[in-house]
């Protein structure tokens, strides 16, 4: 079993014990977030107005390097030989959950973590609980879970006042980037390559940034996407890199975009100007991204395949919509066939070709001399898995990361670079993906 790294900050207590209730709740979780809370602490997942929102520090582990999943997982498994669960609802979400993301690259200097939340507020198929967690010889909370729900945040409609300033290579130097990047596939280095651009936010009064409002926007605005929040990481992401539920295994690939109403040079057919194609069936038929998607759909069914019976692969994309942009998707599914968890199935999946290129060392390689920055956990797995090991694992995307000071954060967007990437439109591409994380901060106008 592989052992913590003794500067990885891990906290298991000789005794955790978990208590699930039935609740009836209405309206939006996140109003139930308190503003006083530590925005580092605060837990999110959502999608539909149902999921999972939470606060507090139970248990945690940071982990990093080439083991930093297998570290986390053997920090799971020993936290549950401690753990005392009282579970009335068992649902998925329900009893012991502990959220999790991580770095993109074994190398970052950002840790990956694995936290438990104090309190955990879920919602699901018209079902509502409330999860408590009380550590070692902690009496549990004297209030009870009604008259928590019945508190609500009244600042979540109020922003920041922030100001954004460049990230570590300036937007006009973008093209120049992805330009080297064809060079490089050109030459036959590499296939496919994902380049990823960095845009930095603070608050200008020096304060920290409060993460409830900006959860907010991005849920109600990007509904049907998955709204996260782990450790000061916070998005919206539209990428399931995996679910396991039940025995049930199922990944969505998302590679190749084109912007709503946009008309990229590089993406559109020969067409009559009287009859203007919709934007859905450019997106299909440019070969720049069916090549994009391709890669990424191969490098996630290769990677499910030690792991999975009846694996189903769709031979074509669909066009899954998105207020801003279309992306093509594939869903592949399977059934589980060894005792792998979810969590070990995101790290097997990790990375993919979506979020780093193919083949895959190369692309790494190359990825780290061209950005000129530490992505963090940006394009690094993001979810949750209960005790029995089900849950979920989305790609971190259309995101930001609170700095350590919390008064300050990055955003970040990338695309697919492939033979055919015009530089240009890469950038433009970026600029479009920054949208979603510009609205739920407040510097675009809604």
């Amino acid at each position: 079993m592989p052992s913590l790294d003794p500067a990885a900050g891990a906290e298991l207590p000789g005794r955790i014990r978990v208590r699930s209730e039935a609740v009836d709740v209405t309206g939006d979780l996140l109003a139930r977030i308190p503003d006083e809370v530590d925005p580092r602490d605060v837990v999110t997942w959502l999608r539909e107005g149902d999921g999972m929102v939470g606060w507090g520090r139970a248990a945690l582990v940071r982990t990093h390097g080439p083991d930093r999943f297998a570290q986390a997982e053997a920090w799971w498994d020993r936290l549950r030989t401690v753990a005392e669960v009282e579970d009335g609802v068992r649902v998925a979400g329900s009893g012991l959950v502990a959220f999790g993301s991580f770095a993109f690259a074994p190398g970052s200097a950002d840790r990956s973590v694995l936290t438990v939340p104090r309190v955990l507020i879920g919602r699901r198929d018209g079902m509502a609980w409330v999860t408590r967690v009380v550590v070692d010889d902690e009496p549990w909370p004297s209030d009870h879970p009604a008259q928590m729900l019945a508190r609500t945040n009244p600042r979540l409609g109020e922003l920041d006042p922030l100001v954004e300033t460049e990230g570590t290579v300036p937007a006009a130097r973008w093209p120049e980037v992805v330009g080297r990047a064809v060079g490089r596939i050109e030459a036959g280095e590499v296939d496919k390559v994902v380049l990823a651009r960095d845009v930095r936010v603070r608050h200008r009064e020096g304060h920290a940034v409060r993460v409830a409002p900006v959860l907010e926007r991005l849920e109600r605005r990007y509904a049907a996407t998955w709204t996260f929040a782990v450790d000061g990481l916070l998005g919206a992401t539209p990428e399931m890199l995996v679910r396991l539920q039940d025995g049930r295994v199922r990944s969505r690939v998302l590679a190749g975009t084109i912007r709503r109403g946009a008309h990229p040079q590089h993406a559109a057919p020969q067409v009559s100007h009287e009859h203007p194609v919709d934007p859905r069936l450019r997106l299909v038929s440019s070969e720049k991204d069916l090549e994009e998607h391709a890669y990424a759909v191969r490098s996630v069914a290769e990677a499910l395949a030690p792991h999975c019976t009846e694996l189903q692969v769709p031979a074509t994309p669909y066009v899954l919509e998105l207020p801003d942009v279309y992306h093509l998707a594939t869903d592949l599914t399977g059934r589980r066939a060894d005792g792998a968890t979810s969590l070990s199935l995101a790290a097997a999946l990790h990375p993919s070709a979506a979020v780093c290129g193919t083949p895959t060392e190369k692309a790494a390689a190359v990825i780290t001399e061209l950005e000129g920055m530490d992505r963090g956990r940006y394009s690094g797995p993001v979810g949750w898995l209960d005790g029995d090991g089900d849950g979920d694992w989305c790609i971190a995307l259309r995101c930001g990361e609170l700095a350590p000071d919390r008064g300050s954060m990055r955003i970040f967007a990338g695309g697919g670079i492939v033979a055919a990437s015009d530089p240009d439109a890469e950038l433009a591409e970026t600029e479009v993906k920054l949208t979603a994380m510009r609205h739920a901060l407040g510097l675009l106008e809604s």
